[in-house]
């Protein structure tokens, strides 16, 4: 068989004569082909390390200032001011150089010097401009002549072509806010949530901190911002992620759809095909740091650190806390489908396989036919439990012979693909929701997807796809960033045939994909059954509603001169309100990737302004004037919070890090508990959409994502994710529990649903017949069962 023949490089006999060596000569050639790829690959990447280090000036700049510096010595004018002179006279060695080759020499090096130099001076200035945030405060469409200049300032000293890690060396550190300033929006931010009694209490406890220990605390936070490139991050990972025991399906991982209206093709395996193909030129692209870096309004550069791990990476198990293991250039995936786990290698010949190759393998491991080995089918609900009892069974039952070789096969690849069995998607013919498939997506049947790596890919019988992806390692935005990437790749760019078959030749030459052996005693079983029943309780317990609002979008809602992000943030407190009776709590994530290794920082939405406008929605005797001037206060509030947790003078961070620093003095602070004990009712957060624009959605209008989603954060709260598609069309992902008898997402859809068309109608005559009519439509709306 050509399998059996690729698979062994040599043979060899014994002959009484010698030995008689048969050498393959196409594994030869593939084996030569691998090195140079390999070797071309290093090449790129130390080419593209050198520019991204020298940036913003390029080595080309190097040979300019070094014939600039002999050209002036040529000509008798010594730039230097008798430093190269200097540097000649203390060169080593010297007696035995001529006083020429000497002069060369010191000019040369003075040249490279004063060519660090001005590379410094570069960063230190640009880090300088990169520091200045005044213009996110400025109104949109109002920019003001400073920041016209600064902005000028920015690309002049930003250069031209940057790669994805060019701008780092730029990027300011996140800074320590003052205590006085946090304390200060830490009570303004919870006087809307407490009464007169409970504030004077937490008034008291916050001023006692302020005056007793926030400032020792305050200075070793300061000195580790001096110190470390960011004094948040680090700590957010470990703390907030890693030291976590409780299981990370559901209350940690999220998900990302697939696109909306479109299916490319609904062949399973060409899809796939596609797919993979295109994550893995992301991937190259990403290891040879190739990628252009995001930067707001086209010029401020973010953080480009958390791309760093998307492949090869995986979350290791320990019994008090994970690690994040990343590897480089793995050459694999492991795909899961119907309880067997088959390992793919991705190259051959020194190159990736093609989508047909790629197609070919995933058709052969949706017809094998073999049966799961004893404890294989649920074996990745290991994953899906509590970390504790994965980490003790993993130090005991695969720390050696074949389940050591399969788990490093898993936990080395590249990602991890599940061909999943049962079809999801958005199907209007059928619901109008995308309820079922965003569970699907999130826990699955909770041991089909590992949640461990750094995300799954998931592939449906229909042609959808999905990611599950894990939370340590980085931020919704830095997967999204690539799924864009491979959704345009797939459908603009590879393409399938007439028939759904990924384009090119089949190559039918590849070695078949290999089944990962396992050898798991009845006591590992055990384990696995009883970790599978606790991650099948919490996925049960999920109450999921995704629904489509489609009355207005982005477009409108500018139209009105607000922000779409706090018309929607004002609605979600509106909602709120008229779903529990009370206002709480609430988290909105904001990116502070505008610094160092930033991640995110929270957004308290909950603000005494937002309170005094949905007291007045709800006041019958509140005029539509009234109500309209109230709203803009709070957008306009919320825009001010926003834009502070943006630029580094948040209240969460600061606060969760002067209590690390606490715990590790053993100083007590009932205000600091009592802060990081708050529970987040309402957690919240909007995906981005169209970072790479790779696709013109007014020409493309059935090519949208649906964005992504995930589990309830508070046992009797909700989880809402939101994604602003387009002009058109807003996205809304929710999740609660069954088991809290107060929640429940399809109504707090309907009261979403109806909180924005109420918000709406704001900005139109009160006799438009048809807004009327369609608030009481919803209003009318059937029950969720």
């Amino acid at each position: 068989m050509a399998e059996a023949h690729q698979a062994v490089g040599f043979q060899f006999t014994v002959r009484p004569d010698g030995v008689d060596l048969k050498l393959s000569q196409e594994v030869i050639k593939n084996i030569y082909l691998s090195g140079v790829t390999a070797w071309k690959k290093r090449a790129i990447q130390f080419k593209n390390s050198v520019l991204a280090g020298v940036y913003p000036a390029s080595p080309s700049s190097w040979l300019i200032v070094v014939i600039a510096m002999m050209s002036s010595l040529y000509i008798r004018i010594d730039p230097s001011l008798g430093m190269i002179d200097a540097i000649k006279d203390n060169l080593p060695q010297r007696e035995y150089v001529s006083v020429q080759t000497r002069v060369v020499l010191s000019a040369i090096l003075f040249a490279t010097g004063l060519w660090l130099f001005l590379i410094y001076l570069l960063r230190y200035t640009l880090k300088v401009l990169l520091s200045y945030h005044g213009w996110i405060f400025e109104s949109h469409g109002k920019m003001s002549t400073s920041t016209k200049v600064w902005l000028s300032l920015v690309k002049m000293f930003s250069g031209r072509r940057p790669l994805l890690y060019s701008f780092q060396a730029s990027l300011p550190r996140l800074p320590v806010p003052s205590v006085d300033d946090t304390i200060h929006r830490y009570l303004e931010s919870v006087r809307p949530l407490l009464d007169n009694d409970q504030y004077n209490q937490m008034e008291i406890l916050a001023n006692d901190f302020k005056d007793f220990k926030a400032a020792q605390l305050q200075r070793y936070l300061i000195l580790k911002s001096w110190w470390a490139t960011n004094y948040v991050s680090d700590w957010w990972e470990e703390y907030i992620y890693l030291r976590g025991r409780s299981p990370i399906m559901v209350n940690s991982n999220f998900y990302i759809m697939d696109l909306l209206y479109m299916t490319p093709t609904h062949r399973q395996a060409a899809r796939a095909g596609n797919v993979v193909h295109a994550m893995l030129q992301y991937r190259r692209k990403l290891e040879r740091g190739e990628h252009a870096p995001l930067r707001a309004l086209g010029t401020v550069p973010m953080c480009s650190t958390q791309m760093e791990r998307m492949f090869n990476t995986t979350r290791i198990p320990g019994i008090e806390t994970d690690i994040v293991q990343h590897l480089t250039d793995r050459k694999h995936l492991v795909v899961y489908h119907k309880g067997r786990f088959f390992q793919v290698w991705l190259y051959t010949g020194g190159r990736h396989l093609l989508p047909s190759e790629l197609e070919t393998q995933f058709q052969r491991i949706l017809n094998d036919t073999s049966e799961p080995q004893p404890g294989e089918l649920k074996l990745a609900a290991l994953t899906a439990g509590n970390r504790v009892p994965w980490a003790r069974a993993r130090i005991k039952y695969f720390s050696q012979g074949v389940n050591k070789v399969s788990l490093d096969a898993i936990e080395s690849a590249a990602f991890f693909l599940t061909l999943d069995d049962e079809p999801q998607g958005y199907d209007p013919a059928k619901t109008n929701s995308l309820d079922s498939y965003a569970k699907s997506l999130l826990h699955g049947k909770c041991y089909d997807r590992w949640f461990d790596k750094s995300f799954t890919l998931i592939s449906y019988p229909n042609g959808k796809m999905g990611i599950n992806a894990e939370h340590s390692w980085a931020d919704a935005p830095i997967v999204g960033h690539m799924w864009e990437y491979v959704l345009a790749t797939d459908c603009f760019h590879l393409g399938y045939t007439e028939e759904g078959h990924c384009k090119g030749d089949v190559n039918k030459g590849l070695p078949l994909p290999t089944r990962l052996q396992w050898q798991i005693p009845k006591e590992c079983q055990e384990v696995i059954e009883t970790s599978y029943l606790s991650a099948k309780q919490i996925a049960d317990d999920v109450d999921f509603h995704g629904y489509l609002f489609t009355d207005f979008g982005k477009g409108l809602i500018k139209k009105c001169r607000t922000s779409p992000d706090a018309f929607i943030q004002l609605a979600l407190q509106l909602a709120q309100f008229r779903d529990q009776g009370v206002f709480c709590l609430t988290y909105e994530s904001s990116m502070t990737r505008m610094f160092r290794d930033g991640r995110t920082e929270t957004v308290r939405s909950c603000t005494s302004e937002a309170v005094a406008f949905v007291r007045a929605m709800e006041d019958a005797d509140a005029t539509n004037a009234q109500r309209l001037a109230l709203f803009r206060k709070a957008a306009d509030k919320h825009q001010n919070m926003y834009r502070l947790a943006m630029t580094g003078s948040g209240i969460d961070r600061h606060l969760f890090c002067l209590y690390i620093v606490s715990k590790y003095l053993g100083v007590d602070s009932p205000f600091l508990k009592k802060v990081l004990s708050e529970p987040w009712k309402l957690s919240t957060s909007q995906t981005p959409q169209q970072q790479l624009n790779l696709v013109d959605i007014n020409k493309f209008p059935k090519y949208v994502g649906a964005g992504g989603g995930f589990g309830p954060v508070a046992d009797d709260g909700y989880g809402v994710s939101y994604i602003i598609v387009g002009e058109n069309l807003i996205t809304f992902h929710i999740s609660c529990k069954f088991s809290c008898p107060d929640t429940d997402s399809y109504r707090f859809g309907q009261n979403i649903q109806k909180a924005m068309l109420d918000i709406q109608g704001l900005f139109k005559p009160e006799n438009d017949e048809k807004m009327v009519e369609r608030r009481r439509h919803i209003e009318n709306g059937k029950k969720h069962i």
